[in-house]
This record gives C-alpha cells, structure tokens and sequence, in this order.
C-alpha cells in the first residue's frame, strides 16, 4: 500500500506541477481523468498533500489544486512523506527467520530504505518536470493573464 501511495504522490503532484504550477487550479476530477485514476482513489493523496502544505486547495465548483510552493522547493522525499507517514513499509514477509536474517538481511533493507529516501531528497519536482521536457513533452501554454482598466 505504501508504495501505491507514495507512487500516486509523485504522480499527482508532477500532473500538478505541469499543468498548474502555483498559478493555475487544476480540479480532482481533471488529475484523475489524465492519471487514469478514479477521483476517490486520489482524493486522500490529495488531502494529505494539501497537509502537508505541498498543495494549495480551493473548495467549490472552480476549485481546484495547485502547488504549495516552487517546483524547485519541493523535493520528492518531502511528497513520499505526506502520504506514506504513519504507515509501515513495505517489508517482505520472510517465512525463515533466525540470526542470519537479523544479521544480514534486515540490516541491508535499512540500507536500501536509506539510500532510495537519500536519493528522494535530491529530486525536486522542477527536476521531475525538467526529465518529462527532456523526453520532448511539451508543458501546455497556457493564456497570460490579461488585465484591462
């Protein structure tokens, strides 16, 4: 389950980071639609972002979600975080236990939990959006906003 979530997390908030930024709201029902995700399975990711202060919510029918703060503020462990805080992590159940297991084998899944949150905390979410470009997806231009007196 941990992974799911935190899979969705990244998910979500890189759709975000693309499409709205920090100027736009992108609805629940919008995400979902390009994630190919039901709107109930993300609404709890959503809301433990918004938590964590990561997103910014609007309530009604021209609400919506943007970023919380700058894409290049954001680092992906914080975005794991979010959602997966509070839950246990995915640990294989090992039918055989004993002194070689707690020797060797737990300690080098602490290891690895280590180095994969290390490696989450150099990722920001600008670099995320950044790999996508890269891979010659093109952010959608949105109208500049017009102001007339």
């Amino acid at each position: 389950m941990r992974r799911e979530r935190a899979y969705t997390a990244v998910a979500v908030m890189l759709d975000i980071g693309w499409y709205a930024g920090r100027q736009r709201l992108e609805s629940a029902g919008d995400i979902a639609d390009r994630l190919s995700m039901a709107r109930r399975g993300i609404e709890p990711v959503l809301q433990g972002l918004a938590r964590a202060g990561l997103l910014d919510s609007t309530r009604g029918p021209k609400g919506g979600y943007r970023l919380g703060k700058s894409a290049r503020q954001i680092t992906l462990a914080e975005v794991v975080e979010a959602v997966t805080t509070g839950e246990t992590a995915d640990v294989p159940e090992m039918e055989a236990g004993g002194e070689l297991q707690t020797a060797a084998v737990e300690p080098l899944w602490l290891e690895l939990e280590e180095h994969v949150q290390s490696h989450l905390r150099s990722i920001t979410l600008e670099a995320l959006i950044q790999r996508a470009q890269a891979q010659g997806l093109k952010r959608p231009a949105h109208a500049p906003i017009v102001f007339a007196i």
